[in-house]
Parts: structure tokens; sequence; C-alpha cells
């Protein structure tokens, strides 16, 4: 199986999933020099950074568990490069929420961890 493809599917499950509740999608799929975010919304006042993790098994671990230290560097610098190119300043509040799907059981984790900032 193309894990590109599958990964794509999951990121559309959990697009739909947070659409349902209440998030206005804007990206899916950002990329630039310093990364890649899976999808980007608005949802109750907040600028929202999601990353999507799938897991078929427990054989792996936690689908969340996935979203280790230095998969949250990556993601704030390029939440970083986005509000720049976008013209968001600091006065726009910034979320980083993480959509775990694991077994086909959809965990939704908001304000999974704060803005970590770095030199690179």
């Amino acid at each position: 199986m193309n894990k590109r493809r599958t990964g794509t599917d999951y990121e559309r499950q959990a697009a739909e999933y947070l659409a349902q509740k209440g998030m206005r999608i804007l990206e899916s799929n950002f990329r630039c020099r310093q990364g890649e975010i899976d999808l980007i919304g608005w949802h109750q006042g907040y600028l929202v950074f999601v990353e999507v993790k799938f897991r078929s098994t427990w054989a792996k671990g936690y689908a969340l568990e996935a979203v280790d230290y230095r998969k949250q560097c990556r993601i704030c610098r390029v939440a970083d490069y986005y509000r720049f190119t976008h013209g968001l300043g600091d006065e726009t509040s910034v979320r980083y929420d993480v959509i775990g799907i694991q077994d086909r059981e959809v965990t939704w984790v908001q304000n999974a961890f704060t803005h970590i900032y770095t030199r690179r």
C-alpha cells in the first residue's frame, strides 16, 4: 500500500471530522522549506495547526505519541513561516492540535502543545 496515499486518505478523514466539529479548514498539506503541516484551520478564534497521525494497529504504539518534541519544533517553524507569509502577526491566537487515528478511532487533542521557539 502506498504510504503517501494512505496518509492523504486519513488526513482527508481528519479534515471532515474537524469540519463537522466546527473548524473551517484553510489548507491541507501546507509545505515549505521548513517542513509540512497536515491541516490548517480556524476554530473558536484560533488559527489551528493540526498534525494527523495514523496507526492501523497498536504494534507501533499510540498514534498521538508520534508527535514528539522534534516534530513539534518542526511544526512550530512551519507555523511561523505560514503566519509570516500570510501577514498574520503575533496578535493572531494560535493553537497546535493533534488528531490520532488508531484502529478507526479518532482522538482530537486540542492545544496538544505550546509554541516552541527555535533558532533554526
